[in-house]
């Protein structure tokens, strides 16, 4: 099977940053927990909280919309941010993976696109992870507890963080902006 990363790799940006804007601006009164955000974002970056813990302060906002509703809605206007470079060679078999979470990325993926999901999980009503964040080592724990059979045909990523997927596949490729090379 072909396996792609997700955000900045065939989605142009980073779906969780944009889905959080785009329900910002559309429910103003979610502002309020742009302090709390930010300080969590802090507690991450000196070493205090981790990923996991960083991303559940984050997405705190879920508890107030309805999000199965909002994500409808944002992925009715950013789904032309699916690169065209996947489309052209997208085949059924795909599997993305990707750290974003699921909620947000089910709809797009297995629905729009009609492709395999591996995501984060993440609780809308608790804004709690559902086991590990699905970043580095953790997709290549999830892929193979999902498909143990599996062989990497090919896999394309933008991040250095998915070196370990990088080093099981047959061929894997880096993505910068729009440009794909092999990865050495």
């Amino acid at each position: 099977m072909n396996v792609y990363d997700f955000d900045n790799t065939i989605y142009d940006g980073d779906s969780s940053v944009d889905f959080y804007l785009f329900v910002l601006f559309r429910k103003p009164y979610l502002f309020i927990f742009l302090p709390f955000q930010i300080w969590s974002m802090v507690l991450f970056l000196t070493g205090i909280y981790s990923k996991e813990r960083m991303k559940e302060s984050f997405f705190i906002f879920l508890r107030y919309i309805s999000v199965y509703e909002m994500v409808s809605k944002f992925w009715k206007i950013k789904n032309k941010k699916i690169k065209s470079w996947y489309l052209q060679q997208k085949m059924d078999s795909d599997l993305i993976i990707s750290a974003s979470p699921e909620f947000l990325l089910e709809q797009m993926v297995c629905g729009y696109l009609g492709v395999k999901l591996i995501a984060s999980l993440i609780d809308i009503n608790t804004c709690k992870f559902i086991g590990n964040n699905c970043y580095g080592n953790e997709k290549i724990v999830r892929i193979f507890k999902k498909y143990p059979d599996c062989v990497i045909e090919k896999f394309y990523s933008d991040s250095l963080s998915d070196t370990p997927l990088a080093h099981i596949a047959k061929k894997a490729f880096l993505i910068q902006k729009n440009v794909i090379t092999e990865w050495k």
